[in-house]
């Protein structure tokens, strides 16, 4: 079983109905029991991100997430969550990844929205994955590189498309939207 952090933020259905697509069996929830007893979780986002911590403290969401030791998987805001400083907001994040969120510089081509291709590809997540495929972005802020950096996206500056820090892997694309690609990706985490 699945567990889809649920926090009143956006595409938890989106990612439940790419689970059921697969025949994969999940649940969205908040209850920490269950999210505690999931195979694996997905901590899917898509919205503010002060808003969200705040959200996610009331639950104890922010304490329980960084102690999870099974799969767990951070899309779009979910995974800048995961990082340190995040300049939306000034907000803190868990810190499962020691890197910071910033804001792309102002230009009319912001928000990152649409098809763009990934490269250098290290991770399980992207097994079966060629280079070059493109992925679906909606973002207006990036996770910086780092040591953690899995795949990179170059959008007005290079940022990180995915990170990985042993069971915790983020995705800064939508999956869930992400056509055959997607699937594949969604495919691979379920598999790990």
């Amino acid at each position: 079983m699945i567990a889809i952090i649920k926090y009143n933020g956006g595409n938890v259905n989106s990612v439940q109905n790419a689970l059921n697509r697969l025949n994969v069996d999940s649940i969205i929830t908040d209850d920490p029991e269950k999210i505690l007893k999931a195979d694996k979780v997905i901590f899917p986002g898509v919205g503010e991100a002060s808003s969200t911590m705040k959200l996610l403290k009331e639950k104890e969401l922010d304490l329980l997430i960084p102690e999870l030791k099974q799969p767990v998987l951070g899309i779009c805001l979910g995974m800048q969550l995961m990082c340190g400083e995040n300049e939306e907001g000034n907000t803190e994040g868990m810190g499962i990844f020691n890197i910071n969120v910033r804001k792309f510089p102002s230009t009319d081509i912001v928000p990152h929205m649409g098809w763009n291709t990934l490269s250098k590809h290290a991770s399980p997540l992207f097994s079966g994955v060629e280079r070059g495929n493109d992925v679906y972005f909606v973002h207006s802020y990036y996770c910086e590189l780092s040591d953690f950096t899995t795949s990179v996206c170059d959008y007005i500056l290079p940022f990180s498309a995915s990170l990985q820090k042993d069971n915790f892997y983020a995705v800064q694309f939508h999956p869930e939207k992400s056509g055959i690609v997607g699937n594949q990706i969604v495919k691979n985490f379920i598999n790990l």
